[in-house]
């Protein structure tokens, strides 16, 4: 009897924000996955890649796969630019509700881990799991972050991915082929041109020369690392072992070891040494872990932490201008303000969460969209007559009564005490988690934060800075 052809899922399309992104589904198993693919990885692979194909055949037999194209990539829409890590994060949240999928596991392979880990501190209540395969915190080098290649490397890098995507299939062949007889892994290059050139066609569809530059550059600014300890979903970090190609050069187990001490419920580590992913080890660790993790859930006390971006304005001179204005008038001036701050709330997606006088407080589960916020706040206003000062922190935050809470919230009102006024500023955290968002900042230098331990770098949000602020929520509208 001839065996049974694999029936590859049809590509449909979810809508984040004003982007369409390319999605597919495999299987239907007991819970979700949602591959958050690598940079040169496209849905396009899927039905043609021999491995890679038998991979989703098996993976599926276990889960339902969702896999999808991040915006610019693939057959997803092509995006002016490199979009922001938190664009990212929302496309998932779009192919999830696209696919009905109301908690899942994220499996993030390489420059998708930022993006999975962002997204499970967000949401909690969504994901049940998180397995990451030589996922990065940081892409460049620091100083307590001696791991990574310098900018420059990285650069320089990046310049060679570009220029090998303008070779022919055989030059490419034969520049891996001399790269892996340096490095003694001959063996792990195809044999042919023609088995290359399938590989090489599929990749240059998923990310041309400049998709390739914009987004590398883009990884170049991500840092998540403040992140990882509000990380409270079951984790697998799955690295390669240090005499494994490349692996000594970035470090997988070095990083993976690095996440795993940082991540408060603890994460499982596992050395994956075989080269075919999901085909060999790769499959039984992530099913053991996943079985575990879905096994165990208890979405109820995950979702009392998570991570937001929480927001501090208050007028500034509010006593000296109600005692010019007159009870009356002052109140007029206050409604008026109040209602503009609302609209603005709305527009970005904000969650008002207290107003006490002439100050707001809200929350945001996007740190982009809460600078927006800040700075529409402060050029609205300005209109009745009035500045405001704002402040912003991103960090993990209790949830009572559907309301955020805990230390967090208090770095954002003391970050917001040292705004000048008609001034937006922000912690280092923010400013980190916004790489690629076309936000520009000026150093304000370290301060100490009233009843916060250490010292703190501000940063004000450069208003002249490239943001298109007509533009209302991500995604999930």
């Amino acid at each position: 009897m001839d065996p049974v052809p694999v029936v590859i899922p049809e590509t449909q399309y979810a809508l984040s924000g004003d982007v369409h992104v390319a999605y597919r589904v495999w299987g239907d198993g007991p819970y979700d996955i949602v591959l958050v693919p690598p940079l040169f990885f496209s849905i396009l692979h899927q039905g043609h890649v021999p491995y890679t194909l038998a991979g989703f055949e098996r993976l599926s037999s276990h889960a339902r796969v969702i896999t999808f194209d991040k915006r610019g990539t693939g057959g997803s829409d092509p995006v002016a630019g490199a979009p922001s890590l938190e664009e990212r994060m929302d496309d998932v949240r779009a192919v999830m509700d696209a696919t009905r999928s109301s908690c899942a596991a994220l499996l993030g392979v390489a420059d998708g881990g930022a993006m999975s880990i962002l997204f499970a501190a967000t949401y909690p209540e969504r994901t049940f799991g998180l397995a990451l395969f030589r996922a990065k915190p940081r892409y460049v080098w620091a100083p307590d972050f001696p791991w990574a290649p310098t900018r420059q490397a990285y650069e320089q890098e990046t310049e060679r991915l570009v220029q090998e995507r303008l070779l022919t299939d055989a030059e490419r062949l034969e520049g891996e082929r001399r790269r892996a007889a340096a490095r003694g892994y001959l063996d792990e290059v195809p044999g042919s041109v023609d088995e290359y050139r399938l590989w090489a066609r599929l990749s240059r569809l998923a990310a041309p020369p400049g998709t390739v530059r914009a987004l590398r550059r883009m990884n170049m600014e991500i840092d998540v690392r403040d992140v990882l300890a509000s990380v409270r979903v079951p984790t697998l970090l799955m690295y390669r072992p240090p005499d494994f190609p490349d692996a000594a050069e970035t470090q997988d187990g070095t990083m993976a070891r690095y996440m795993a001490e940082r991540i408060p419920v603890g994460a499982r580590l596992a050395e994956i040494t075989e080269d075919q992913f999901f085909v060999t080890d790769v499959l039984p660790h992530l099913i053991d872990f996943l079985g575990d993790a879905w096994s165990a859930r208890d979405r109820t006390g995950r979702e009392q932490r998570v991570l937001a971006t929480v927001l501090f304005t208050d007028i500034v001179g509010a006593s000296e201008r109600a005692a010019e204005l007159g009870d009356r008038a002052w109140r007029d001036l206050l409604g008026q303000h109040h209602a503009a701050v609302r609209r603005q709330l709305v527009r970005f997606r904000g969650v008002e969460i207290d107003t006490a006088g002439d100050g707001f407080f809200a929350s945001f589960d996007g740190p982009a969209r809460a600078i927006s916020c800040a700075c529409a706040v402060v050029e609205t206003v300005r209109e009745l007559g009035i500045e405001v000062r704002a402040g912003l922190h991103t960090g993990e935050c209790e949830v009572i009564d559907g309301k955020v809470a805990g230390i967090a919230v208090h770095t954002g009102a003391r970050v917001a005490a040292q705004a000048q006024p008609g001034e937006v500023l922000v912690s280092r955290t923010v400013k980190d988690l916004v790489a690629g968002s076309g936000l520009a900042f000026q150093d304000r230098g370290q301060y100490e934060l009233k009843g916060i331990p250490g010292e703190w770098r501000l940063y004000a949000v450069d208003t002249s800075s490239e943001i298109d602020r007509e533009r209302p929520a991500l995604a999930g509208d």
